[in-house]
C-alpha cells in the first residue's frame, strides 16, 4: 500500500475490505439482466429481452439529507441506504417507471469497512424491496472534507416506463378524488428543524420518546417506506391518472407537482390519523400548520389522483397489498392547496 497515500488519511487497504464486505450485498440484488461482476468500471444492464413498444427512461437522483447526523451519532448505520433508495425509486414510481439498477455514492471521513458494510446493506434492503439491481457506486475516502466519523450517501436509480402507461397531470380534472397513502413516519425530509426541535429541548437520540418503548432516535430513523410495488398494479390500468412523492416541501409543494395548470387540491385534514411523531413536532416545536404541511409528509407518504367512479377500486387494490389509504379530498379549480378541517 502507498504509504505516502497512508500518511495523507487516505487507507487503500481499508477500501479493499469494504469492497470484500459489501459483494454479498450487491448480489443479493441481483437481476438476470444484469451483466459482468463488481468491479467494472461500468455497470451493465441489458434492455434486450424487454419488450415495451415505446420504452421511456425514467431516472432520479437524490440523497438523505440530515437524517445521516441522527444514524452517526446514534451508530447505526444498517438503514440509512434504504432512505437513500427510497428517495429515488419514489420519485420515479409516481411518473409510472419500474426500477431498473441503482448506483450509490459513499463519501467518508475514514474508510471503516464496517460502516461502509452496514450502509450498503441497508442500500441493498431497499435494492430488493424495489427491484432495482445495485450494479455499482462510488466509496469515497475524503479525510479534510468529512470528519472520522461522518459521511454523505447519494444515489441514482433509472427505470422503465411503457410511454402509454405514464402516469400524466394532464389527464387530470377538476372534481378527480385525490388519495392518500400512509407514509411510515418523517420519511428523510425535515431533519434541519427535527435535529433543532430535539435540541432544543435538551433530548438524546437515546431518550426514550414519549408514550413508546423506543427512543427517540428510533422513531426518528424509522427508514422512508418505498412505494414501488404500491403503484405497479395501477401501471397498465390508467386508474391512477396522477401520483406524488409528499418529500420535501410536504403536501403544499409535492401535490400541485401532479396537477395541470389550472387546477388545484383541496385536502381534508381530518381525514386520517396525523402520526404521534407529527403530533409531538408540533407541540415541542410549536409549530402551525402550515409549518406541518409544507415541510413534513404528515403521515401521508403518497397521494393518487383518481376519477371518482374509481375511487373504491383504488382503495381495494391498495388494501388488498397492506397499505392504508384514505380519501383525502379533491381536485378544484385554482392553484395551490388548500386545506379543511381542524388538523393536529
Amino acid at each position: 500500500m502507498s504509504k505516502a497515500y497512508e500518511s495523507a488519511g487516505v487507507n487503500i487497504e481499508a477500501g479493499y475490505e469494504g469492497v470484500r464486505r459489501i459483494k454479498k450485498h450487491v448480489e443479493s440484488t441481483r437481476r438476470p439482466e444484469v451483466l459482468g461482476a463488481l468491479g467494472s468500471f461500468g455497470g451493465l444492464f441489458d434492455l434486450s429481452s424487454f419488450s415495451y413498444k415505446e420504452p421511456v427512461l425514467v431516472s432520479g437522483t437524490d440523497g438523505v439529507g440530515t437524517k445521516l447526523l441522527i444514524a452517526q451519532e446514534m451508530g447505526k448505520h444498517d438503514t440509512i441506504g434504504i432512505d437513500a433508495v427510497a428517495m429515488c425509486v419514489n420519485d420515479i414510481v409516481v411518473q409510472g417507471a419500474s426500477p431498473l439498477f441503482f448506483l450509490d455514492y459513499l463519501a467518508l471521513g475514514v474508510n471503516d469497512p464496517e460502516v461502509v458494510e452496514q450502509v450498503v446493506s441497508g442500500i441493498a434492503e431497499g435494492c430488493r424491496q424495489s427491484g432495482a439491481a445495485l450494479i455499482g457506486g462510488e466509496t469515497a475516502e475524503m479525510p479534510g472534507l468529512y470528519k472520522p466519523e461522518e459521511y454523505d450517501v447519494a444515489g441514482f436509480v433509472v427505470g422503465i416506463a411503457e410511454k402509454s402507461e405514464l402516469f400524466d397531470p394532464a389527464n387530470v380534472s377538476e372534481g378527480d378524488v385525490l388519495i392518500g397513502v400512509s407514509s411510515s413516519g418523517v420519511h428523510s425530509n425535515g431533519f434541519s428543524l427535527v435535529r433543532k426541535i430535539v435540541s432544543e429541548h435538551g433530548l438524546k437520540w437515546s431518550d426514550t420518546f414519549e408514550g413508546t418503548n423506543k427512543t427517540v432516535g428510533e422513531v426518528f430513523i424509522e427508514p422512508t417506506r418505498i412505494y414501488v410495488n404500491t403503484l405497479k398494479p395501477f401501471f397498465p390500468t390508467k386508474k391512477v391518472k396522477a401520483a406524488a412523492h409528499i418529500t420535501g416541501g410536504g403536501l403544499i409543494e409535492n401535490v400541485p407537482r401532479m396537477l395541470p395548470d389550472g387546477l388545484g387540491a383541496e385536502i381534508n385534514v381530518d381525514a386520517w390519523e396525523v402520526p404521534a411523531v407529527f403530533q409531538w413536532l408540533v407541540e415541542k416545536g410549536n409549530l402551525t400548520q402550515t409549518d406541518l404541511y409544507e415541510t413534513f409528509n404528515a403521515g401521508i407518504g403518497l397521494v393518487l389522483t383518481v376519477k371518482s367512479e374509481d375511487v373504491e377500486e383504488v382503495l381495494a387494490t391498495l388494501r388488498e397489498n397492506g397499505e392504508e389509504p384514505a380519501v383525502i379530498g379533491e381536485v378544484v379549480a385554482g392553484s395551490g392547496v388548500s386545506f379543511r378541517g381542524a388538523g393536529v
